[in-house]
């Protein structure tokens, strides 16, 4: 037999005996080449009929038609039925798992750097190890064997420490163990370099066919149809009334199914099926593999182990292991075949044989065992390593739920539950903000083949790495540039990227550092960049501590608290929402009173009709203008100007055009995003410097907060507001692109004397969270309410005006408020970035969302909502009297709670007063 020590000489395939000329680094007992085999005791192949008929006539209609039989397919049909939808048919081309499902590896580990996927997770692993068991009587094949993550370093431990403590929000047992502790848990491992590990008693296994086929049982006991052998062969799309395109069929080999609402679970085929309904799904196939070994002594009920940074995972497999990783040069499956049910590819070793070495090194007595089979099969995946969920942009009723990244068994039944509950509803129970096809990619990016790949290379690549707070992707860049960007990378700007955008993160005093194009790590026979500024400075960046250029952002912080900085904030959507409906949309969209007299700018957010916060952003109401500039359009009605953050933008107009469509209203809302830059000069010095620019009267009396005007700048149109996302006294300038250059050197050159300076978003970040001002995704998502954010001003509720979510909130107001967000600091300066655990007299009361360190006030900031354990609300009184802690890592530290900003609380300076 040959072993896997053959692996290591694979470099040297004439040290081989002759039956490995083709260099093969494992062996089975019968030969050479390991067959292809998943190691299932069952799969659900060998049930089919093999005659290729239907196993049912499929009806003429359904509420829903979900297609694709594999995880996700079997979740969301099984969770519809269960949130009482039962007019369901499911329709899987071949049998049930015959896609990516019936070989996947099936594990399931609680812990991730996310406190949504967190949840997810745990809904997963409740459904298969108890709901369909009590349910349906028989077993899913899950196995509660524990998960153990290797650390060979402290950045490594560090971050398993991070998620440590957030599990402790969510019940999650888990425990930091020393290398010798380890050595008693698992006796076959080497620990000679450990640094030590992090184990989680509750992970475990899943089996797909007997998790598969417990689903269908279950949905089908509940009155859905499951038709097997019944591949779709068309999409059929109307334009109703309006213009807006809507599913209404599905057409198949063998008839067609009239429905309002198609679900794409189609894995790999999903882009396909896409096609059909003129939808972009931005995913790509890749060979995904790993192997069985023979019997092991002594591994029986090991838990299953991810060593990160060998780039591998051993799954028990009774008395043997499967290993597999993720490599950096994955094989891309180029031409997709419909024909491939329970297909598996041959094993390319020179790819695979990067993983070999790490798992002989953790686990040496798997150089002595040989390989029982190979399972190489294809899987989805997607530019930012997660799922594609929710309606599609381009298609009302067509829903996504595919690209899951080789996880869709563990994040199965959650994205299930939450996929149904937006089918049934319109949006997910949860915040899935960050699966939501609709927010993520700017539209000029879900069809960009070479964007696609580029993203989805990095992110496999990428997967088992260290997930730092502020890394930045290398693939993909320089997509969205704006009309300052290379004015600033001449002066130092370190860019970060934002749904395509390049936007400043912070000035580096070394001069520029340009992104280059992608060189794929190296792989495909690539020649990896030398001497790359950029990915240099990122390095730096991969800490857990404050980063080498903490000192250049707390200079940008201060010198705008005490001179002026100018921030370049062009990535910003800006859109005008214009017609003889604009006000009637403005008033349902908008929490806050917008139907103002021009000129005036309104600070407010957007909430679905749970009450939750979809959006928060600045209207403006403006008056008609010059058809030919983007400052102001020409219309008929009303108009409001919205000013929104970039990386949001497209979420926000996502939200804005379904609700016009379903309200039916005469308006239009246009994107002039690209046609228009915006600077924002901040600080105490500001008036005096763009006074100088600025052809009109910035006094108190003539310019106040929260308003807006055409002017001049330096001989340019521009529309000045008076606004600030820092808490300092200032304006933004929102520029047409061709004019944004000269403006910009206007305003350096009038402010070179008072020691401007540029600024970016990290800055940004900092002096926000100093003033309290919340940003959206982070302090805010659509599961959160105003009442809940300390965003009651926002809403108005005092007026008679309708809105959405007002129900809501005016509900939960008379409830009481039982979640309520915080602030935070820590005498002690020690760098936080959210998922810390908050303490309250002894207990675990919730976790940080958002978390920086505040440079004027010279303490770490942190922001997180927190509840009472014993199940009361949470009023201010709750807050002030509570005895609070942070835990970072597995460590403690005392906290200050406050329930006003602790930078300027009596919101003076935006006002001009110092």
């Amino acid at each position: 037999m040959s072993y896997m020590s053959c692996a290591l000489r694979a470099a040297a395939p004439r040290c081989l005996p002759a039956p490995w000329r083709s260099p093969r680094p494992f062996s089975s007992a019968t030969g050479p080449t390991a067959k292809k085999s998943v190691p299932y005791q069952k799969t659900l192949k060998e049930e089919g009929s093999g005659s290729g008929e239907p196993s049912q006539p499929p009806p003429s209609s359904a509420e829903v038609v979900v297609v694709g039989g594999g995880s996700l397919g079997c979740q969301t049909t099984y969770h519809l039925a269960k949130q009482g939808v039962t007019n369901v048919v499911l329709l899987e081309r071949d049998r049930l798992t015959s896609g990516t499902t019936w070989h996947t590896a099936g594990l399931l580990w609680q812990l991730r750097p996310s406190d949504v996927e967190v949840e997810l997770l745990a809904h997963t692993r409740d459904v298969v190890s108890r709901d369909l068991p009590a349910e349906t009587g028989l077993h899913t094949g899950w196995v509660e064997n524990g998960g153990l993550f290797i650390a060979s370093n402290k950045q490594r431990l560090d971050e398993y420490k991070r998620l440590m403590s957030l599990g402790k929000v969510y019940g999650v047992e888990s425990y930091v163990l020393t290398p010798s502790q380890t050595k008693d848990l698992y006796p076959l491992m080497n620990i000679d370099d450990l640094y030590g590990t992090l184990y989680v008693p509750k992970d475990g296994t899943m089996d797909p066919a007997g998790t598969c086929s417990t689903l269908a049982r279950a949905a089908t006991a509940r009155g859905v149809t499951i038709i097997e052998n019944c591949p779709v062969t068309g999409i059929q799309v109307r334009a109703d009334d309006f213009g807006v395109k809507r599913v209404y069929a599905v057409e198949t080999a063998h008839g067609t199914i009239q429905t309002p609402c198609v679900v794409n679970c189609a894995g790999v085929w999903a882009r396909a099926l896409g096609k059909l309904a003129g939808v972009h799904v931005p995913l790509v196939g890749m060979h995904h593999a790993y192997v069985v070994t023979e019997r092991i002594e002594g591994i029986q009920n090991m838990p299953n182990v991810r060593d990160h940074d060998a780039s591998v995972y051993l799954r028990l497999q009774g008395d043997a292991l499967s290993v597999g990783g993720y490599e950096s040069n994955p094989i891309f499956w180029e031409e997709v075949s419909e024909k491939f049910a329970f297909g598996l590819f041959d094993l390319d070793w020179d790819v695979f044989m990067q993983h070999i070495e790490g798992a002989i090194h953790r686990v040496p007595v798997l150089e002595k065992t040989g390989i029982k089979s190979t399972v190489c099969g294809p899987e989805s995946f997607t530019a930012d390593h997660k799922p594609l969920m929710g309606e599609a942009p381009e298609v009302r009723g067509f829903f996504l739920g595919c690209g899951f990244n080789s996880a869709g068994m563990m994040l199965g039944g959650g994205c299930g539950k939450e996929l149904a509950h937006w089918i049934i509803h319109g949006r997910p129970e949860k915040d899935m903000y960050g699966y939501d096809i609709r927010q993520r990619f700017h539209h000029s990016l879900t069809d960009n083949n070479l964007w696609i790949r580029e993203r989805s290379h990095e992110s496999y690549a990428k997967n088992y790495s260290v997930v730092f707070p502020h890394d930045e992707p290398l693939a993909g860049r320089n997509m969205r540039k704006d009309p300052l960007h290379e004015e600033l990378l001449q002066q130092g700007c370190v860019f970060q990227e934002r749904h395509g955008w390049e936007r400043p993160g912070w000035f580096s005093p070394k001069g520029a550092a340009p992104v280059l194009d992608y060189d794929y790590y190296g792989a495909y026979g690539r020649e990896r960049h030398k001497d790359y500024t950029y990915n240099q400075l990122l390095g730096d960046e991969y800490t857990f501590d404050f980063p080498p250029h903490h000192d250049i952002i707390k200079n940008e912080c201060l010198t705008c608290r005490n001179a002026l900085a100018l921030f370049d904030m062009s990535y910003f959507g800006k859109f005008y929402l214009v017609g003889p409906e604009a006000t009637k949309a403005a008033n349902w969209l908008f929490s806050a009173d917008v139907s103002k007299a021009p000129g005036s700018t309104v600070y407010t957010c957007m909430l679905n009709k749970q009450g939750g916060v979809e959006s928060d952003l600045t209207v403006s109401r403006i008056s008609p203008g010059d058809p030919a500039s983007p400052l102001a359009p020409a219309f008929e009605g009303d108009g409001y100007y919205l000013a929104i953050g970039g990386a949001v933008a497209q979420h926000n107009w996502s939200h804005i055009t379904s609700v016009l469509q379903d309200m039916k209203l005469q308006c239009k809302l246009l994107d002039c995003s690209e046609e228009l830059g915006m600077m924002s000069i901040q600080g105490p010095l500001s008036r005096v410097v763009l006074q100088e620019v600025l052809d009109t009267d910035l006094s108190n009396e003539a310019f106040p907060f929260s308003t807006h005007k055409i002017t001049t700048a330096a001989g340019c149109t521009v529309r000045a507001m008076r606004l600030s996302f820092v808490g300092e006294m200032g304006w933004e300038l929102h520029v047409p692109k061709a004019d944004c250059v000269k403006v910009y050197r206007a305003v350096m050159q009038a402010g070179a004397r008072h020691g401007i300076t540029n600024a970016g978003y990290r800055a940004i970040d900092s002096l926000s969270i100093e003033k309290g001002y919340r940003h959206w995704h982070a302090d805010l998502r659509p599961d959160d309410t105003p009442l809940e954010a300390g965003l009651a001003f926002t809403c108005k509720l005092k007026s008679s005006i309708p809105f959405l979510g007002r129900e809501a909130v005016e509900a939960q107001k008379a409830k009481g408020i039982f979640r309520r967000l915080v602030c935070f600091t820590t005498e002690e300066k020690v760098p936080m970035f959210g998922l810390e655990a908050v303490w309250r007299d002894g207990k675990v009361v919730g976790h940080i969302r958002r978390a920086d360190f505040g440079f004027a006030i010279d303490k770490t900031i942190a922001y997180g909502y927190i509840r009472d354990p014993a199940g009361g609300p949470v009023s201010l009184d709750f807050v002030k009297s509570g005895s609070y802690e942070l835990e970072r890592m597995g460590v403690t530290y005392p906290a200050q709670a406050h329930t006003k900003s602790p930078f300027d609380p009596d919101n003076k300076r935006v006002k001009g007063f110092y």
